[in-house]
């Protein structure tokens, strides 16, 4: 994780790799065929965690739709706080990588969750019913990722004070977005 942080995908080596994790060159390859297997492997063990938090919060259905977008809105972005290099590697290397992504396939529980607690919002009344809930899921998907992006890329400030104001930036925005008429 951490060369590839640093380095990023492509100008890392496996070399690399073995340094960091203070391991041989051929240890690296007795459990790793390649450096994209090892990508993928980052992938699934941090976007896993990920996915199975958000399926909690969109499985509650406890509260209003809007406060569980809330909740996976902060998930999503406090994660930089919490490991930054998890978010710089899944930001940089993955997400800008749609070969990848079809090869992996783990992304769609969490859009699936999301697009849950809107259909529920949609039936509740919070949220607006002639919004396509799948659309309004890669709206709320893409806010994540360009703060996110932004972070990664150093574009905006990323104290916990600048966090939570984008998180409660982002929930605003979202409410409004999806609010009904």
């Amino acid at each position: 994780m951490r060369a590839f942080a640093r380095k990023g995908y492509h100008g890392c080596r496996i070399s690399d790799i073995a340094e960091e994790a203070g391991v041989s060159h051929g240890l690296v390859y007795h459990y790793f065929t390649s450096k994209e297997e090892i990508l993928e492997t980052i992938f699934r063990e941090n976007w896993g965690v990920v996915a199975v938090a958000i399926g909690e919060i969109a499985s509650t259905s406890d509260g209003s739709a809007v406060e569980e977008v809330r909740k996976i809105v902060s998930l999503m972005l406090h994660s930089w706080r919490r490991d930054p290099e998890v978010v710089r590697v899944l930001v940089r290397e993955i997400a800008r990588s749609p070969q990848l992504q079809e090869r992996i396939g783990d992304f769609q529980p969490g859009f699936d969750a999301l697009t849950r607690v809107i259909e529920r919002g949609q039936k509740a009344g919070e949220i607006d019913p002639a919004l396509d809930a799948r659309v309004a899921t890669f709206a709320v998907w893409g806010m994540i990722d360009e703060v996110l992006t932004a972070w990664v890329l150093g574009r905006l400030p990323s104290e916990q004070l600048n966090i939570d104001a984008a998180e409660a930036t982002v929930t605003a925005l979202v409410r409004r977005a999806l609010a009904t008429p």
